[in-house]
């Protein structure tokens, strides 16, 4: 059965719509690629993808654990290759990791392994360069 259903709008847009709960998502071309820019780009939504999934993960890890992530934000940098043929060279993600209470070495490990072996994190093409930082506080704290 399909997951998603995609259809071209025309001037370098699509609108993608998840069928299971019928959520819609549109995409546009970046302004460096002949497009507005005025959505996520296929590229975009990748490197989110990446950000993403490893939070989820990490959540499943954490609620195992009983470790409230609640706050805990990412940030995600794409770039893309200057030669032809395009696409993405490196995803940056940078996680501010929010928990409720100062965690042991061995919790973060796990919580960080299981960033780092996300399905999408194990997807991607080895030649997509992924640089993954860390950056850890209690919520008092934030």
């Amino acid at each position: 059965m399909p997951t998603i259903k995609t259809k071209y709008l025309g001037e370098l847009r699509t609108e993608a719509t998840h069928l299971q709960s019928g959520t819609v998502l549109l995409t546009d071309a970046p302004t460096d690629n002949h497009g507005r820019g005025e959505a996520f780009s296929p590229s975009d939504l990748v490197a989110g993808a990446l950000g993403s999934c490893m939070i989820t993960i990490m959540g499943i890890v954490a609620r195992r654990d009983e470790i409230d992530l609640v706050g805990t934000e990412l940030e995600i940098t794409k770039v893309m290759t200057a030669e032809l043929p395009r696409r993405i060279a490196q995803v940056e993600v940078l996680l501010e990791m929010v928990t409720d209470r100062e965690l042991a070495r061995e919790e973060k490990a796990k919580l960080e392994r299981a960033a780092h072996t996300c399905p999408v994190a194990l997807s991607l093409h080895p030649d997509i360069e992924q640089v993954v930082r860390f950056n850890w506080k209690v919520a008092q704290e934030v």
